[in-house]
């Protein structure tokens, strides 16, 4: 088990080089990867059944003590990137589908790896954590609705149905994780080590599947994507940063609500388009699981190196 344990850590922490590696496979290998499409939503459920099997009732006991700071979160997630994706998919010329893709990776709650993100950037890890569950229970009602708001200008978008999805593999995997860590503490301590092992299998499976569905829009309008995505994500930490900056948070909650505003559940979007769009429309979400967890890194990385002290305006003496 400890050898299973140490080989999840290195595949978690090696998270954004595995997602590259199976998006190529998915492109050079075609055939193989789309077969496991028909898998997608399942995959997903796995790997919020993994999330519901770490949550504690502490995550959401920072809720209730920081109910201002995790609504700035929350707002912030739900406001700043649909927004923004809009407003992308007005300025730039692209196909409906990829355009309702776009708007629909927006539309989704923060993503579980802003919390390994938030941690390496030496921020509010707690409240990073809270506004990830937050958001993600709130998302069968806010993501539809959102959806439907933005979306239906390209495609048409059942939000009912999209709804009960979201239920189906994310609320029930969830409750199921967390009531299974209660009846069985012992496992499930136990099994918890394996499972970024999970988490990464299962996202890197959905993305090589999406890349292998939609190869042929990929080489045509891949680099489009890319672009969007990247300036999707990198204005969602800059809007992030700046919203918790003006709602008077201090530099460690600064961090983490930009991360988590930056990062998406990318896996849920895939899983959503790919059922209620097109696999077209999906690729957003694919190329969106790629690029921000080499970005989240990034910034991390650059957050970790900037304190408190660093972002105090200098006292100039008047005498």
């Amino acid at each position: 088990m400890k050898a299973v344990a140490s080989f999840s850590q290195f595949v978690g922490r090696t998270f954004a080089l595995w997602v590259i590696v199976f998006a190529i496979l998915g492109f050079v290998f075609p055939d193989i990867f789309k077969q496991v499409t028909p898998y997608i939503v399942t995959l997903l459920g796995i790997i919020m059944f993994g999330m519901g099997l770490t949550i504690s009732l502490d995550d959401f006991k920072e809720v209730a003590k920081r109910p201002f700071e995790v609504g700035i979160g929350v707002v912030s997630q739900f406001l700043i990137m649909p927004l923004l994706a809009v407003l992308l998919t007005a300025v730039i010329p692209m196909p409906p589908e990829v355009a309702a893709g776009v708007i629909l990776v927006g539309c989704c709650p923060g993503g579980t790896s802003s919390n390994v993100m938030t941690y390496l950037s030496k921020g509010d890890v707690a409240l990073s954590v809270a506004c990830t569950s937050v958001t993600t229970l709130l998302a069968p009602i806010v993501t539809p609705f959102l959806v439907w708001t933005f979306a239906s200008q390209y495609l048409p978008v059942d939000a009912t149905a999209m709804f009960m999805s979201i239920v189906k593999v994310v609320l029930l995997p969830l409750a199921l994780g967390f009531f299974l860590q209660k009846l069985l503490p012992g496992l499930v301590k136990a099994a918890v080590p394996a499972l970024p092992l999970v988490s990464v299998a299962g996202i890197v499976l959905i993305v090589a599947a999406v890349v292998g569905a939609s190869k042929s829009a990929i080489a045509s309008s891949g680099l489009l994507i890319f672009a969007v995505v990247v300036l999707h994500n990198g204005l969602g930490y800059l809007l992030g940063f700046f919203a918790a900056k003006a709602a008077g948070l201090s530099l460690a909650k600064r961090k983490a609500i930009a991360i988590e505003v930056g990062m998406q559940n990318s896996g849920l979007g895939a899983a959503l388009a790919n059922t209620y769009f097109s696999p077209v429309a999906a690729v957003p979400s694919a190329i969106f699981s790629v690029w921000h967890n080499i970005s989240g890194a990034l910034l991390a990385n650059y957050f970790a190196s900037r304190t408190e002290d660093e972002t105090t305006e200098p006292v100039v003496s008047t005498r």
